[in-house]
């Protein structure tokens, strides 16, 4: 057996790195809404609607990312042994992203529905996620140029199931 995700552990990684960048791109709508506000002019109808987008997919995000949580402690992928730092460091670097993802889904939810004060710790959780993101990228980018391994292809093609007779 090839060591991997399944194929819905594949298509929730891939479907919430499409929507992550949809909170770069609609986050600033929330601050151009509120100095609208503050200064007594009505917000742009475009502003409204990025800040809805904005909202709604963070809130989705949260939720696929809980769900992920799920599937890998249900569904733990067969990865690089404990003993080698690099493994030691991915292994962190994606429990760090449940924690801050998730994390960052609760803080908007709360800034916008339940308490305002919250917000620059998330704007702060926006920039963190970043940087892990880049961080992310720059080593799936070092695994394939470089190492030229096979572990960008367990986030492409799902793990095969075990036969009987491989048990």
């Amino acid at each position: 057996m090839r060591a991997g995700y399944s194929l819905v552990q594949i298509g929730l990684h891939w479907l919430v790195a499409i929507m992550v960048p949809v909170q770069y791109l609609t986050g600033s709508s929330i601050e151009r809404i509120h100095h609208a506000l503050h200064i007594g002019l009505t917000p742009s109808a475009w502003d409204v609607v990025q800040h809805q987008i904005h909202n709604y997919a963070g809130i989705a995000i949260g939720l696929l990312m809980g769900v992920r949580l799920i599937l890998r402690i249900l569904q733990p992928s067969e990865a690089t042994p404990p003993g080698i730092w690099i493994g030691r460091a991915a292994t962190a670097l994606h429990h760090a992203f449940y924690a801050a993802i998730i994390g960052q889904a609760c803080m908007g939810f709360v800034a916008s529905y339940v308490w305002f004060g919250i917000a620059q710790y998330h704007v702060v959780g926006s920039k963190i996620i970043l940087a892990m993101v880049a961080l992310h990228l720059a080593a799936a980018a070092w695994h394939t140029l470089v190492a030229r391994d096979a572990t960008v292809d367990r986030m492409l093609l799902p793990r095969r199931k075990r036969r009987a007779e491989n048990l």
